[in-house]
C-alpha cells in the first residue's frame, strides 16, 4: 500500500499561502457603551436581516449561477470579497488557494466565533441548471451557506458594540471531495497538503484565532420543519487505486495478456464479499468508481484506475473496514497476475457536533421554527468533522429545497427558508454566545476537549492511513 508521505506541517510555504490583509482592523470603540438587553439586540438583528433579505437572496442566487468545483472557485470568492469590501470588513485571501477569512471586528483577548460556508459546487452535467460548458452545478446548496453566513453577519454588524467578542467569516473551498486526481496533483505540487478545504484551513493555521465555528447545510429531509439541528456523520479514507497488467490483442491472442480490468472487478467483488462482516452500527460504506477501464476495445486492458471512499462512523471502524477492502483489492490483482498500487489518502473525520454549542443553536432555531427537527446519523461525510476535532463546532440544517442532493432532481423552492431564515438563527446564536462578557462562549470553550490540538492535526491525520 502506498500512502502520501507526511508533509512538513510545521512550516508554511509563502508561495502557496498568502495572508493578504486588504484593510486594517478598525480601532476599538473607546466610548462608554449603552448596554441593551439581549432581547432588544435580537429584535434589532432580526429587523436588520429582514430589511436586507432581498440582498441576501441575491447573494445566494448569484453564487448559484456561478458554480465552480473545489480549489477552482475563483469567480465565487472574488464576488464574496467584493461584498466584504462593501461592508468594510477586514479579510485575508488566498487561503487554501481560493479561501477567504473576514473579520467584522477585532477585539483583543475576547472569544472569536466563526461562521463557515462552503464555496464549491458539484459536477452533474445532467442537472437542468448545470453550466453547459463545465457541467458544474450547486446541487448541494453550498450557495445557500454563503448567503446565510453573510446575512447573519449583516444582521449582527450593527450591534457588535454590545457584544463581548469577535465574529469571523470563513469562506472555505473544496468540501466536495471529487476530482481526486486533480487534487492529488495539487498535493504533489506542494499547493495543498489535504484534499479538503477545512482540513487545509486547520493545517495552514487559519483556525488558530477561532474559538468555535457554526455552519449550515440545506436539507430536503426535514419534513414539515424549516430548520434542523444535531446529528452525526461518517468520516472516511479516500483512495486512488491503479491496477497494471499486460496488453495483448483481445481477439487474436488474449492468452498473452494480463487483464487489469478483470483484476479490478475481482477486487471490487472481493470487497463486496466483506459487507456481511461490517456491523450496522459502524455505518460502513464502500462505493468505487472506475475512472479508466483500459485503452482501446480490442486490447486486453493493461492499466485500470479507480477511486473510492471507505466511510464509517468512527475512526476505528474506518481503519478496520479499510484494511479489509485493501486486502480484497490486492487479492483481485493476485488472482490474474496483475499488480496493484493502493494510494490511501486521509479523508474527513467523523462529524460530532459539540452538544453544548448545539444546544444554544437549537434554542434559537426553536424560537424561529417550533417544529425544528433533530438530526440522526448520516452516512454521508463533511469536512466539518475535522473542525469538530479541534474546537467546538455545530451546524444547522435548513429546508427550502426538494429532490436529492448530488442529483439532477435537486431544486430550490423557497429562498426565504433557504437563505434568510438560517441567517437569523446563526445571528441570534452568536448574540447568546457573546452577550454578558461572552459567558456562554467561554463556558463552552472551557468544557471542550479536542480530539487533537490544532498544531498536531497534520500528524494526527496521517496516522489515519498508516
Amino acid at each position: 500500500m502506498h500512502t502520501i508521505p507526511p508533509k512538513p506541517f510545521t512550516q508554511k510555504n509563502p508561495d502557496n499561502y498568502q495572508f493578504n490583509t486588504m484593510t486594517s482592523y478598525p480601532p476599538n470603540n473607546k466610548h462608554t457603551r449603552i448596554n441593551l438587553d439581549k432581547e432588544t439586540l435580537k429584535q434589532k438583528t432580526l429587523k436588520t436581516i429582514e430589511q436586507n433579505k432581498e440582498k441576501i437572496m441575491e447573494i445566494g442566487d448569484t453564487i448559484y449561477k456561478t458554480p465552480e468545483v473545489g480549489y477552482r472557485e475563483y469567480k465565487t470568492i472574488e464576488y464574496i470579497e467584493t461584498i466584504y469590501t462593501e461592508q468594510d470588513w477586514t479579510y485575508q485571501n488566498k487561503l487554501a488557494i481560493t479561501g477567504s477569512k473576514a473579520y467584522l471586528t477585532k477585539k483583543p483577548d475576547q472569544p472569536t466565533i466563526a461562521f463557515a460556508a462552503e464555496l464549491d459546487s458539484l459536477d452533474i452535467p445532467a442537472h437542468p441548471d448545470a453550466d453547459p460548458k463545465t457541467g458544474w452545478v450547486h446541487a448541494c446548496g453550498h450557495n445557500a451557506q454563503v448567503a446565510a453566513m453573510i446575512g447573519a453577519a449583516i444582521g449582527i454588524n450593527q450591534i457588535l458594540d454590545h457584544l463581548d467578542g469577535n465574529v469571523a467569516l470563513l469562506a472555505v473551498p473544496a468540501e466536495e471531495l471529487i476530482q481526486m486526481e486533480y487534487r492529488n496533483k495539487l498535493i504533489e505540487g506542494g499547493k495543498i497538503a489535504f484534499m479538503g478545504g477545512k482540513q487545509e484551513f486547520i493545517h495552514i493555521g487559519a483556525l488558530n484565532d477561532i474559538d468555535m465555528t457554526i455552519g449550515s447545510h440545506s436539507s430536503a429531509a426535514l419534513g414539515t420543519a424549516k430548520l434542523g439541528t444535531g446529528g452525526t456523520e461518517n468520516g472516511f479514507i479516500a483512495k486512488i487505486v491503479t491496477y497494471k497488467g499486460k496488453a495483448a490483442h483481445a481477439g487474436d491472442h488474449p492468452d498473452e495478456g494480463i487483464n487489469a480490468l478483470n483484476a479490478a472487478l475481482l477486487g471490487i467483488m472481493g470487497a463486496h464479499a466483506n459487507r456481511e462482516t461490517f456491523r450496522d452500527t459502524d455505518h460502513i460504506r464502500f462505493h468505487p468508481i472506475i475512472t479508466k477501464g483500459g485503452e482501446i476495445v480490442n486490447n486486453v486492458p493493461a492499466e485500470v484506475t479507480m477511486e473510492s471512499f471507505v466511510r464509517g462512523a468512527t475512526v476505528d471502524a474506518i481503519k478496520t473496514a479499510n484494511k479489509k477492502v485493501n486486502n480484497a483489492l490486492r487479492a483481485g490483482a493476485m488472482a490474474v497476475g496483475a499488480t496493484v498500487d493502493i494510494h490511501d489518502i486521509p479523508g474527513y473525520m467523523p462529524y460530532h457536533r459539540d452538544p453544548n454549542l448545539d444546544k444554544v443553536l437549537r434554542e434559537n432555531c426553536l424560537n424561529l421554527d417550533p417544529n425544528t427537527a433533530r438530526g440522526g446519523h448520516s452516512c454521508g461525510s463533511v469536512d466539518f468533522g475535522d473542525f469538530s476535532c479541534v474546537h467546538p463546532t455545530t451546524s444547522l440544517m435548513m429546508a427550502g429545497v426538494t429532490g436529492s442532493h448530488h442529483h439532477e432532481s435537486f431544486k430550490i423552492i423557497d429562498k426565504n427558508t433557504l437563505y434568510v431564515l438560517p441567517a437569523k438563527a446563526l445571528a441570534l446564536t452568536v448574540i447568546d454566545l457573546l452577550y454578558d462578557g461572552a459567558a456562554k462562549a467561554r463556558e463552552i470553550t472551557e468544557a471542550f476537549t479536542p480530539l487533537t490540538p490544532k498544531n498536531m492535526y497534520g500528524e494526527f491525520m496521517q496516522m489515519l492511513v498508516k
